[in-house]
């Protein structure tokens, strides 16, 4: 049985009105995602799917956290996940293309696969620069070693000082 399977929603035999589906996503959710960059977390998914005549509305909520590298200094931290967002889901006879908020099944389709779009939602929550966040005291909450080597590295200003003859010309055109 395909691990992904637990996170289809069987949508034909549901009344109309609203109904709530409890998701929990963990390491093996990620394992099975084909090339998930995220390999780590744990996270409960809260979906409440409003069956109407004519379509259907989902309101997710995924709270948790996924393991991350930060981007600072190489070492894995929580990122903590917050996300909350809405998906339409329209029947259509022809074949259409999905958008953000709105998916296209067929009249005759009667489950909804939500493993990629809850996939989707944990992958874009993340902010584009994953670093450790700052202590009470604004203070770095980085790997201190590898903070030093990144000082280390960082070139002196005196090299800017030292300005090619040839390029002072060019310099002051720009700045007039």
């Amino acid at each position: 049985m395909d691990y992904l399977s637990k996170y289809r929603v069987d949508f034909q035999g549901l009344s109309e009105g609203a109904h709530e589906f409890i998701f929990n996503v963990d390491n093996a959710f990620f394992q099975s995602i084909e090339y998930s960059d995220i390999k780590e977390g744990t996270l409960k998914t809260t979906v409440v799917l409003t069956k109407k005549t004519q379509l259907l509305e989902l309101d997710f909520k995924i709270q948790g956290f996924v393991n991350v590298i930060c981007d600072r200094c190489l070492d894995e931290f929580k990122m903590p996940i917050d996300f909350e967002g809405q998906l339409f889901v329209k029947f259509s006879e022809t074949e259409q293309e999905d958008t953000d908020e709105v998916m296209y099944l067929f009249p005759e389709d009667y489950e909804l696969d939500l493993a990629h779009y809850i996939y989707e939602s944990i992958r874009l929550s993340l902010p584009l620069k994953c670093v450790h966040s700052d202590d009470e005291k604004g203070n770095s909450t980085c790997n201190p070693e590898m903070l030093n080597e990144i000082e280390k590295l960082k070139p002196d200003n005196s090299a800017e000082d030292l300005i090619d003859p040839r390029w002072s010309e060019l310099i002051k055109l720009k700045e007039n």
